[in-house]
């Protein structure tokens, strides 16, 4: 196997103003400086290789979904280098990527534009039966739309994408039960294909089901990293 991924001491630091500097008025009558810089990820260095799977865990606050954005290419790391292979598919959040003033369909052609993808009749079909959302649903703008169905809709056109690496980020926690049964079978389908998945959760058994090797953050560090079991065990003792 070849490294698909690679970080170096990857550090990302955020800048918060905590003197209440609102214009350039206040920001020149201040005489210290007004901005503090705050750690999110210290040093974080690993390597993850082509076909394998990897978990990401740690509590609320531990760098989790900073790391994902950061590989994703989403947040540019304050020092150190990621070196990827291959295109990535972002699977990050709830409604990412979505314009809410958009119908569905419209952001299945605008989302699969953006990734390179031509937009075809049968690239809709499939999108929408993965869906589950109905034609008068997907006519709808997306604002209008529940929680769950901005999860299957934002899934649906991620999972459509065909990439070298797969970014997963708490897919198992939005939607109902079956359609969390259907993304989690299409996480074990990418795997069988032979793709890389970063994934995060904080269920731990999911974690040892879809992964090879996992890591443990707490407070921006990476603590523990090796085999996901063996990580699983390392996190419940957090709790």
């Amino acid at each position: 196997m070849s490294s698909i991924l690679e970080l170096n001491q990857v550090n990302v630091r955020y800048r918060t103003n905590h003197a209440g500097i609102h214009s350039i008025k206040d920001f020149v009558t201040t005489f210290k400086n007004p901005f503090q810089t705050i750690p999110i990820l210290n040093d974080i260095s690993f390597q993850l290789e082509r076909g394998q799977s990897l978990g990401i865990l740690g509590r609320n606050g531990s760098g989790k979904s900073t790391l994902l954005r950061t590989i994703a290419g989403i947040i540019k790391p304050s020092s150190g280098t990621i070196h990827v292979e291959g295109n990535i598919a972002p699977i990050l959040a709830l409604g990412a990527g979505l314009e809410l003033e958009l119908t569905g369909y419209e952001n299945i052609h605008l989302l699969l534009s953006l990734y390179g993808r031509k937009v075809t009749k049968t690239a809709i079909e499939e999108i929408a039966a993965f869906s589950e959302l109905d034609d008068t649903t997907l006519r709808q703008a997306t604002k209008c739309y529940s929680s769950g169905m901005l999860a299957r809709l934002t899934f649906s056109i991620s999972f459509s994408h065909d990439c070298a690496i797969y970014i997963i980020d708490e897919v198992l926690a939005v939607g109902d039960m079956g359609f969390q049964t259907k993304c989690l079978n299409k996480i074990y389908e990418l795997k069988n294909r032979g793709k890389t998945i970063i994934f995060v959760s904080h269920f731990p058994d999911e974690v040892v089901k879809i992964c090879d090797q996992a890591i443990l953050l707490e407070k921006g560090v990476l603590i523990h990293q090796g085999l996901s079991a063996d990580i699983c065990q390392h996190y419940k003792a957090l709790f």
